[in-house]
């Protein structure tokens, strides 16, 4: 399953998507985050669906590649929805066991939830996608730039989301390469789920071993590059809103107007 994670990763292209400024689509990603969450059922998440799959369509990214920026996060769809089917009670009972209940209200609050977060994984998935590390970076310390007034580190915090976005991919791949290994040498890491979270350290401990190599590694060639954080820092091609970001904005406009409808008509 982590061989084909591409959450974080970029794929490139010259689509309208791919061209959008980063700062709009972080701020038109969070919008759409928002209207998805405030979609109170499954008809007014039909625009929301149509906007994902028109948005990833436009930026010519396949599905395939789109599904595997999703797989590794879908067990936190998984225990969300879990979550909701037995704590949220309403309706007629179809199922009940000792203090376990699964009710109507139950049930449609799962698959709602489950809906929404798998939608809204699928745009935030969209802006890595067609995004390229840096630009993230940049964008995320203009949008903070104002706050710095104030002491907020504008800068260090967007390098410090880069490099996160940056090396998730490359994590992935050696946790799978770090648990192919161990299965080699006998780990008994599919024999059951208790004997899994005991030979869980047998991952855990080269994976952070891994992870303070590479930090260390990068800790190195920033300082012999003399980096020294923003001070003396220019871009070789600077961030500027364009007209397509308009039209972005007002697509995005459309779809919240279309979900207000159908919350007001339902």
């Amino acid at each position: 399953m982590m061989r084909g994670f591409s959450f974080g990763s970029y794929v490139p292209g010259t689509s309208p998507v791919h061209k959008l400024d980063a700062r709009a689509k972080l701020l038109l990603g969070c919008a759409f985050i928002v209207i998805t969450l405030n979609a109170r059922s499954f008809l007014a998440l039909i625009p929301v669906a149509l906007f994902v799959v028109g948005a990833y369509a436009i930026a010519r990214i396949p599905a395939r590649k789109a599904l595997r920026s999703l797989a590794p996060l879908l067990f936190i769809v998984v225990i969300a929805s879990i979550m909701n089917l037995f704590v949220v009670q309403g309706g007629p009972v179809y199922f009940e066991w000792a203090f376990i209940r699964v009710s109507e209200q139950g049930v449609f609050t799962c698959l709602l939830i489950a809906c929404r977060l798998l939608l809204m994984m699928a745009g935030m998935s969209l802006v890595t996608l067609t995004t390229m590390t840096l630009d993230l970076t940049e964008a995320f310390e203009r949008l903070l730039s104002p706050f710095a007034r104030i002491g907020v580190p504008a800068h260090e915090i967007g390098m410090i989301m880069g490099i996160a976005l940056r090396f998730m991919p490359q994590f992935a791949t050696e946790f799978s390469s770090i648990r192919e290994a161990q299965l080699a040498r006998g780990a008994g890491l599919k024999t059951s789920p208790l004997r899994g979270v005991q030979m869980l350290s047998s991952l855990m401990t080269p994976l952070f071993t891994s992870v303070f190599r590479h930090a260390e590694t990068l800790s190195a060639a920033m300082e012999a590059r003399c980096y020294h954080g923003k001070e003396g820092r220019t871009r070789l091609h600077p961030l500027s809103l364009a007209p397509r970001d308009g039209v972005a904005c007002a697509l995005v406009a459309v779809l919240l107007a279309c979900v207000i409808a159908v919350n007001i008509l339902l």
